[in-house]
């Protein structure tokens, strides 16, 4: 039950993709490959700039989304298929992409920017766009790390159909907990939502259809995961109701966990662009970081509201950015 990458079948895609040239000095490296990535790789690329885009896959978050509905254009639209158009679209430029590898390390390289990719390859630029996204945040209790993938998910939208008619727990009270729940309510689970504060984070709207499925869901606010249980797989969870501070044991065949999401920024070497204590890449209204010619976009950045729409501007606004900066310096 291991996140899959997705791949997507597209004639667009084996006509136009070809890999960056590492001796190549391009003028903008776009780091990412989510809503933030491939919006700035489009805008990038209609100013007629030399760019590269480096990602471990397409997607991002969106990728694993099983139904977006607040997307301009689409009343109702997957992440998947979301992915799929926005990846096509980018596809239609002869953008070299580096596809399958994760980055991990950004260094300065004299005026320039060097980035260095898991197998080892190298690239260099004049800018780069870090839009990297973020990753699930774990529980760090005892049983996590050993039962993933044996009952313990990350990923409702992957998983859900091995958890038809079980019982399961969602860790989390946001929209993406309700999110979950409502993939597992589908293929017929309980599900009983645990929530670590008092009441429920998620839109109204999320809670009025979560609700409608009567006592296939459990509502359970003000409870803290102490341990996953079980010796080849998930078999219970105990907790903790922190209203009383008594403890309790319960069954269980399937835990998600959705408490938040961590910015992949841990690859930029340390002291180069101003970040928060979570390591979220600090950004001004233009995008632009700290360092000069280094621009945010999206999750990984400190701009509020984690949405797709959000994404897609902020990726747009970036690579504008970058042209703008790099035009007035004489650099391209």
């Amino acid at each position: 039950m291991n996140i899959p990458s997705f791949t997507f079948d597209s004639g667009a895609l084996k006509r136009n993709a070809k890999k960056p040239d590492e001796g190549t000095l391009y003028d903008l490296l776009i780091l990412g490959g989510g809503p933030a990535a491939m919006s700035a790789t489009i805008y990038a690329a209609r100013k007629m700039m030399k760019i590269a885009l480096l990602t471990k896959d397409f997607g991002g978050q969106m990728g694993y989304t099983s139904e977006i509905e607040n997307y301009m254009g689409f009343q109702s639209v997957s992440g998947r298929e979301l992915t799929a158009k926005f990846k096509d679209h980018i596809m239609q430029f002869e953008i070299p992409v580096h596809e399958g590898e994760k980055v991990i390390r950004l260094s300065a390289e004299g005026a320039n920017y060097k980035v260095i990719m898991e197998y080892g390859s190298e690239y260099r630029g004049k800018s780069i766009i870090i839009a990297t996204g973020k990753r699930d945040r774990h529980l760090n209790v005892p049983g996590e790390n050993e039962l993933t993938g044996r009952g313990v998910a990350y990923c409702a939208t992957c998983d859900a159909p091995f958890f038809r008619d079980k019982k399961v727990v969602v860790v989390g009270g946001g929209n993406s907990a309700f999110t979950a729940a409502l993939d597992l309510l589908k293929v017929n689970a309980h599900v009983t939502l645990l929530n670590f504060a008092e009441g429920w984070q998620a839109d109204e709207i999320m809670l009025t259809h979560a609700r409608q499925h009567g006592e296939r869901l459990t509502l359970l606010d003000m409870h803290q995961v102490l341990e996953i249980k079980g010796s080849e797989k998930v078999e219970a969870m105990r907790l903790m109701d922190r209203r009383s501070n008594s403890e309790k044991e319960i069954a269980v065949d399937g835990v998600f966990v959705e408490i938040g999401l961590l910015p992949n920024s841990d690859f930029i070497d340390d002291g180069l662009v101003k970040h928060t204590p979570l390591k979220e890449v600090s950004i001004d209204c233009g995008a632009r970081s700290s360092r000069e010619f280094i621009y945010g976009a999206g999750d990984v950045t400190t701009v509020p509201y984690k949405q797709i729409i959000i994404s897609a501007g902020e990726g747009a606004k970036a690579a504008l950015s970058a042209y703008e900066d790099l035009t007035k310096k004489g650099l391209i």
